[in-house]
This record gives C-alpha cells, sequence and structure tokens, in this order.
C-alpha cells in the first residue's frame, strides 16, 4: 500500500535473463521463453512469430522500448535479437516485468559498448513499467537495478538499508493472474467513497514501514513478523486480499510462520512468510497444501549484473 507513504522492498535470488545478439537486419527480434511468444518490430510494424499477435505485441512492446532507449543512446539503427528466460513467476506481485527492462537493458547496452550507470538502468525499466502498468510507483524497477533492501518513496527515492543479517523468506504463489491497474483504482475508490476511514488506514501503513526500517537495522526478525501482519491487515482492510491468499497466508502462520502478508498489488499474485530457517520447509509444505506454489528465497544483496 502506497498512495503517497514509504515502502520497504527487498530482492530475492530469483532472476530474470536477457540474451542479446546483434542482427544483420534492422529488426528487434524478441523471445519470451516463458511466456510463450515471439516476434519482432521493425520501425512501427510488429510481426508475431509465436503467441496470438495481440497479445504477443503487448507482452513484448515493454522489452522492445528497453533495446530502443539503448539503441537510441548508441545512436545505432542495428537490429538486434533478443531471448528472455525468467525464473520469476509472471504477474505475481514480484516484480518480474521491472526485472527483464533492467535486465535487458545491461545487456543491450554491454551488446553496443554503452556505459550505463544505475540511474540509466532505473530509467528504461521504469518507462518500460509505464507501457505495462500505466502509472507505476518505481519500486519494482528501484530494486530490480540495486538489490538489496530499500525504503522506497516517489517523493524521496530510495535509500539503501544496512540489513546484515539473514531474512529467510517463503513465497507462496495462488497462481490468480490479476491487473494491477485495477486493484490500485479500487482502492482509489475506497480513499474517494471512504477518505475518513481508508486514509488513516494508508497512513497507518507508512508509519509500519517507519517501524521496519528500525526492526530491520536491528535484526529483529519476530517483530518484523509481527508489522508484516499488521501491514497484512491493513491491505484486507482496503480490499486487495482474496480468499487464496488469506488461505495461504494462513496456513503459512499455523506452519510457523513470524508473519505473512501479501504481497505487490494483491487480488491473487503472491504472499510472502517470514519463518525461522529451521521452519521454512514446513511453511513451504503448509502453503503447497492449501493450494499455492511455494519456494524458499533468500535476500539479494546485488541488483541488474552481466554473467558470463
Amino acid at each position: 500500500m502506497v498512495f503517497g507513504e514509504p515502502a520497504v522492498v527487498l530482492a530475492i535470488d530469483r532472476r530474470a535473463y536477457s540474451y542479446v545478439e546483434p542482427r544483420k537486419d534492422k529488426r528487434v527480434y524478441i523471445n519470451s521463453v516463458e511466456l510463450g511468444v515471439s516476434g519482432f518490430f521493425e520501425k512501427e510494424r510488429f510481426q508475431a512469430e509465436k503467441g496470438s499477435p495481440k497479445r504477443a505485441e503487448k507482452e513484448l512492446l515493454p522489452v522492445k522500448l528497453a533495446v530502443q532507449k539503448i539503441l537510441d543512446q548508441a545512436k545505432s539503427d542495428t537490429g538486434v535479437s533478443v531471448e528472455i528466460r525468467s525464473d520469476i513467476p509472471v504477474a505475481a506481485g514480484l516484480g518480474s516485468s521491472a526485472a527483464v527492462a533492467a535486465a535487458t537493458a545491461k545487456a543491450t547496452g554491454c551488446l553496443l559498448g554503452v556505459k550505463l550507470s544505475p540511474e540509466d538502468i532505473f530509467n528504461v525499466a521504469y518507462q518500460a513499467e509505464r507501457v505495462v502498468h500505466g502509472t507505476p510507483s518505481g519500486i519494482d524497477p528501484t530494486i530490480a537495478t540495486y538489490g538489496g533492501v530499500l525504503r522506497y518513496s516517489r517523493a524521496d527515492g530510495f535509500m539503501r538499508l544496512d540489513v546484515k543479517g539473514e531474512i529467510p523468506l517463503v513465497v507462496g504463489n495462488t497462481g490468480l493472474m490479476r491487473n494491477t491497474g485495477d486493484l490500485v483504482a479500487k482502492v482509489r475508490r475506497a480513499k474517494e467513497k471512504y477518505p475518513s476511514i481508508v486514509n488513516p488506514l494508508i497512513k497507518a501503513g507508512g508509519e509500519i514501514v517507519a517501524q521496519a526500517v528500525e526492526t530491520l537495522r536491528h535484526g529483529d526478525v519476530d517483530r518484523l513478523g509481527e508489522l508484516m501482519n499488521l501491514n497484512h491487515a491493513l491491505l484486507y482492510a482496503v480490499g486487495v486480499s482474496n480468499e487464496l491468499l488469506e488461505r495461504l497466508i494462513c496456513a503459512a502462520r499455523q506452519a510457523g510462520a513470524l508473519g505473512a502478508k501479501l504481497t505487490g498489488a494483491g487480488g491473487g499474485g503472491c504472499m510472502i512468510a517470514l519463518a525461522e530457517n529451521r521452519r521454512l520447509k514446513k511453511v513451504a509444505q503448509a502453503i503447497q497444501e492449501a493450494g499455492g506454489a511455494s519456494f524458499v528465497a533468500k535476500k539479494s544483496d546485488e541488483g541488474v549484473r552481466i554473467e558470463s
């Protein structure tokens, strides 16, 4: 829940990979393995190769935009082929589209010999996110670019938090696709209809973030779990949870999680549970038995990078 309030965001050890090669023609060819769509852009024309033309263009356009931004910066009109592979569940509240855009910008810059600062990569990823979400908060491009644990607000940008200890998490995926824009609009309508009720809830979310920042600095995972539970209660109150998310969250807590909450826009997608290392497998199994897919995740201190 953002709406002007800060958020704490953490990078996990799941990555999106973008493999970029030069072409002899001037086309931008993109193949997204996990999405099962591919095609090429040639000037303003798009030709689908795999998947329905409408869906393929919609899914691949943000990647093309990321490539084009780097081509423009290099003052080049060369063609490139891009293959996207990802370990990150799609449309699940884990920032997959921002991770793909950041990876593509970094890889294209490396191919063309363009020196890109982290801010350059963030800007490209943010512009790509605008194609996907309309008015993104900027959280996902920030964490995809910089990694680690950050306090983020649209007004102040990001502040890196020095978190030395582990933050052992289990991610549970409902498998339900959802539209971020629709869920943001739902909260906005609730704010307009019940401002005296919803605005204090959003303000309380900001206070939870302030306390979570201090809790992370001191490594108090028990308190962090309590704050996660409080935060989820607020998200439920503004209407962005659903029955399956609640089922997975309750199962995680009953299995010994210190705290559990939905992540991303809600309405489906994923939830996260904080647990002691000795209980991670039990929490992951409980989420699966409740109807979700799950995996154990660790904090990743590194953002976008080139791998050999």
